[in-house]
């Protein structure tokens, strides 16, 4: 398998590092060239400088146009008659070769940024990256033009010299401790290839690399290895896009499975919130995200062995208090039917359920806690909690009551503005239809409906966010009409448990054979199937791997209600 390095990057399991090549549209946003760059993949997504090292061959000075060829194992760069070549040694460790062409890796710097001789080595300080890195020769030799100006470095260039060179670039924290580099390139090159094709057992080859390469180790804010929604733009991990990733690793890699789940609700709040961000360095509290976590749970529960016993026990109390803070700090005027104070908390940042005012009463919102609950009364009557399964259950069946009472039409579930309970007339967005998530807990005549609403929304590549007769419908509109993996997955589970297999397994296979052709990317246009934004984003790989296999195609199993 080879891929491209403007959609996906090249990377390694655990690393931070990462190889991309910038779009020309990407390159403009950050006032960049577009060319391969070594990054970082610390920090968060609106960090603007963790592009390292522009990565460029070379031949007496003069850069020479490469054909980039990457793989799993090895990305090649060939040019001018020679060739590069550039492996993972470890999640720290990068290997560097060369043969009849020079390879120039060259950074522009900020305040406090240098490069200084260490030994035989060189030691690069890129704190505009936050990041520090010493680079040794192994074959050959490196050249280092650093020259200094007040308190920084006016550039920083490294280039290697020799016919033939070897190079490796390790990343340290704070103290660097030196190494054999006892396994040589190809080794290091056969490893990878090796440990790749393990962990992705039969399953598609380039979903499997979008979510291997996305793992970053244990560090900082992760006190667990986390899967970042991509090593594109987007590293972060959210807190409703790690749920669907849990799911897909679940049968396959149960204990990182668990990570997943359990890597948000490592920062939940003592009111019971769910930050809306981790990375490892901050944590953002401005949002969160929906109350999906009980939907994904029960999936889990019900199609893998990844759940305990002693998980269940690790995570009941945290998935009751994250249900309790939605009714109690998220009800400004007291009906009884939580809000969303922004259309980020509900992950539809931008939707027209959202158009006419803050906040908003969610019909989705409603349903996922209400799935949430029955998950809780399961769960507590697993683990011997008598008195708490039937409370659950009481709770989950009054909320159903009241969204059904304050939300429901007669002919479709509407987002209402809390207080003024307000509609916005015009819009027409795929959110009001989630609550299919319910399945049979919905009366026939309700289900019958939304399903139609469903068909609606349904093009030859997969479900709109907002219907491409809208007058809101913007092509590439984020959620005004593309197609995303999220609610594509929510309801074709939803769609499944309430008996609509057929409609369910049509959604699924337009879904995947837009993926087959367009990528991984974090969303697609709704008439064309065009990949939008970032190219490699890991829910969408998750939810492909969900919906392709043959085993997720028996009904889901729910627990009876």
């Amino acid at each position: 398998m080879t891929f491209d390095l403007e959609k996906v990057p090249f990377s390694f399991a655990g690393s931070y590092l990462s190889f991309n090549r910038l779009t020309s549209r990407r390159a403009k946003e950050l006032g960049k060239v577009p060319a391969l760059y070594l990054r970082t993949v610390h920090g968060g997504v609106d960090m603007r400088d963790r592009e390292i090292f522009r990565v460029e061959l070379v031949r007496n000075g003069k850069v020479i146009p490469a054909r980039e060829i990457a793989s799993p194992e090895k990305l090649r760069l060939e040019g001018g008659g020679g060739v590069a070549e550039i492996c993972f040694q470890d999640a720290k460790t990068v290997r560097l070769r060369g043969q009849g062409v020079g390879l120039r890796l060259s950074a522009k710097t900020s305040s406090y940024d240098y490069a200084m001789p260490a030994a035989e080595r060189w030691m690069i300080n890129h704190f505009t990256a936050r990041i520090q890195l010493m680079i040794s020769a192994l074959q050959g030799g490196v050249k280092v033009d650093a020259p200094w100006h007040a308190e920084k470095a006016e550039s920083i260039t490294v280039e290697t010299c020799g016919d033939a060179w070897e190079v490796a670039i390790e990343e340290f924290r704070a103290t660097w401790k030196p190494q054999t580099y006892a396994r040589n390139f190809d080794d290091c090159a056969l490893a990878v290839q090796t440990e790749f094709a393990r962990w992705r057992g039969n399953a598609p080859e380039l979903a499997s690399y979008v979510l291997w390469t996305s793992i970053v180790a244990a560090e900082g804010h992760y006190r667990r290895p986390a899967m970042l929604m991509s090593k594109n733009w987007m590293v972060n991990v959210w807190s409703w896009d790690h749920c669907f990733n849990a799911m897909a690793l679940a049968r396959r890699q149960p204990d990182l499975a668990w990570d997943q789940l359990m890597v948000i609700f490592d920062h939940q709040h003592p009111s019971g919130m769910l930050p809306d961000v981790v990375n490892d360095s901050a944590l953002v509290w401005n949002f969160t995200k929906p109350p999906i976590h009980g939907w994904a749970l029960r999936w889990m529960m019900n199609h893998s062995q990844a759940v305990t016993p002693a998980r269940l026990k690790e995570i009941y109390p945290r998935l009751a208090r994250w249900t309790d803070w939605w009714l109690k700090y998220r009800d400004d005027d007291g009906d009884g039917l939580p809000q969303y104070n922004h259309g980020n908390d509900s992950g539809w940042d931008n939707a027209t359920a959202f158009a006419q005012g803050m906040p908003v009463e969610g019909p989705d919102l409603a349903a996922f806690l209400i799935v949430q609950m029955d998950t809780l009364a399961e769960v507590a009557q697993k683990l011997g909690k008598r008195a708490d399964a039937p409370k659950w259950s009481r709770r989950a069946d009054e909320l159903l009551e009241k969204l059904l009472a304050h939300s429901w039409t007669g002919e479709t579930f509407v987002a209402k503005r809390s207080g003024s309970h307000e509609v916005y007339s015009t819009a027409q967005c795929l959110l009001t239809f989630l609550p299919l998530v319910l399945g049979k807990r919905l009366p026939a005549e309700i289900r019958k409906k939304l399903v139609a609403g469903v068909k609606r929304h349904l093009t030859t590549h997969g479900l709109a966010t907002e219907h491409p007769q809208s007058p809101h419908y913007v092509p590439d509109g984020y959620w005004r009409g593309p197609i995303w993996s999220p609610p594509t997955m929510l309801l074709v589970d939803g769609l499944r448990s309430a008996g609509e297999t057929k409609l369910a397994d049509t959604i699924a296979r337009r879904f995947c054979r837009m993926c087959e052709r367009s990528g991984f990317a974090e969303n697609f246009n709704a008439l064309t199937g065009e990949g939008l934004r970032d190219r490699a984003y890991t829910w969408t790989a998750s939810v492909y791997l969900l919906l392709s296999e043959t085993s997720f195609r028996f009904r889901t199993i729910h627990s009876p209600r």
